[in-house]
């Protein structure tokens, strides 16, 4: 008996400090983080042919900017990069330039767009995919962004210091799911269905020095950047909004970072020249004061939930992955006349993850619908996980593999094949996750 004893005490000691090993583990891979962020104005000098939705801005309303943050912990650096950009082709090219010369690694660096549909779009269109064609106007455009893009994650990185961050999530009610059915016509349009799936959680972090001075706030909403669309003039709408009243709140000594949500399916509730909502009035002051509104909402939203964050690390384990899907290409119908879907079988669709603890800041190359989302959060091993869309290109929409059934708008501009995007996002980012979580 006291054997057995003996033998029982050593057994739970054993698998004590086997546990209390990993643990230690775990916590000895944290590292002192460091923090650096920059913003810098990516406003075009010429206009010319710069308006994906056809010809040449008429003037500026407001000017436009990449926001950038780099994160290290002396282990790992990763680079988040969010543009008022109504979206960009590949970034491939511009993420290997940033490896050579600051030394991140490719995939360590997401580059999102806004989706601002008062901005430019830059970069290549992905063979396959659905989106506006690129000019040499573009071309040019994009040259002189990428450089902007390099040499501001260069700032960045230099007034890398130490710093604490924390999470914390609020709620925005001013996106609507736009797929509605129609009875007269027996037709999908977009218009406002309060019945489908709309996420209004704001998630919100902020990064702060040691001694609690602000350096910078990433938020992520799903909502489309496109109330002011139709004005025939390059503004920031409504993500630049929220993230401009983010800035001026703390004072302009915060770089505020607005990255799109699941947003494939969800207009703002108030929006003009598309989406079921009349025309641009003749006086613009109306479009612009509905931007701002939504952007102050939101935007007020974000400044609120930040104050509420009291746990803040100084020490995190930082990782950061990506993966590539090839997926057979679904032939767009019935989509805007000047958007463009070049002849292939299969396209790749681009994943990226930054982890930072326990929250994964997930990205995907396309405008995901709210239910891919809520599939993701399900299926996802860490509670904190929020996903980027437009992330490192923009292929078109992905929804669903139920509403291929259904002729929604972004069904129809969905140029991915069944069974393919749902499956490939949900168990394609679970597995990334997984695989840093078990990471020594």
């Amino acid at each position: 008996m006291r054997s057995f004893r003996s033998m029982t005490v050593l057994l739970i000691c054993s698998i004590f400090f086997s546990i209390l090993s990993s643990v230690t583990l775990w916590a000895g891979d944290r590292q002192s983080l460091r923090v650096g962020a920059t913003k810098v104005d990516i406003t075009p000098s010429d206009l010319t042919n710069l308006n994906p939705w056809g010809g040449t801005y008429k003037d500026v309303h407001d000017h436009i900017y990449a926001r950038m943050l780099v994160l290290d912990n002396g282990v790992n650096t990763a680079a988040l990069v969010s543009l008022d950009l109504a979206e960009t082709g590949d970034t491939t090219e511009v993420r290997q330039r940033i490896q050579s010369e600051l030394g991140i690694p490719v995939d360590h660096i997401i580059i999102t767009s806004s989706h601002d549909h008062s901005a430019p779009r830059a970069g290549v269109v992905t063979a396959g995919g659905l989106a506006h064609g690129a000019s040499s106007a573009t071309a040019g455009f994009t040259n002189t962004l990428y450089d902007k893009i390099v040499n501001g994650l260069k700032q960045a990185k230099a007034s890398l210091q130490p710093a604490r961050f924390g999470m914390g999530t609020g709620v925005c009610d001013i996106n609507v799911n736009r797929d509605e059915y129609v009875p007269q016509t027996k037709s999908w349009v977009q218009g406002v269905n309060q019945n489908r799936p709309s996420d209004k959680t704001v998630w919100v972090m902020k990064f702060e020095t040691l001694s609690g001075e602000p350096i910078a706030v990433f938020f992520n909403y799903a909502v489309h950047s496109a109330v002011a669309l139709g004005t025939g003039s390059l503004s920031r709408d409504l993500g630049g909004s929220a993230a401009r009243y983010v800035e001026e709140r703390y004072n302009n000594k915060v770089v505020a970072l607005y990255t799109m949500g699941a947003a494939g399916d969800q207009n703002p509730r108030i929006m003009f020249g598309g989406g079921g909502g009349p025309s641009a009035p003749v006086d613009s002051t109306v479009v612009y004061d509905a931007m701002n509104a939504m952007g102050t909402m939101l935007g007020a939203e974000v400044v609120r939930t930040a104050k509420l964050i009291q746990e803040m690390a100084s020490t995190v384990r930082l990782e950061a992955a990506e993966r590539i899907v090839s997926c057979p290409v679904k032939k767009g119908v019935n989509q805007m006349g000047d958007m463009k879907q070049e002849d292939v079988s299969s396209m790749p669709l681009h994943l990226g993850l930054i982890m930072i603890n326990q929250v994964a800041l997930t990205g995907v190359s396309g405008e995901v619908v709210t239910n891919i989302y809520l599939h993701l959060k399900k299926a996802s091993p860490l509670t904190n996980t929020i996903m980027m869309t437009l992330a490192n290109d923009r292929v078109g929409y992905i929804v669903d593999d139920e509403a291929y059934d259904t002729p929604y708008f972004e069904t129809n501009g969905t140029p991915i094949a069944r069974g393919y995007a749902e499956n490939g996002i949900v168990d394609g980012l679970v597995e990334m996750i997984n695989k840093c979580l078990d990471t020594p």
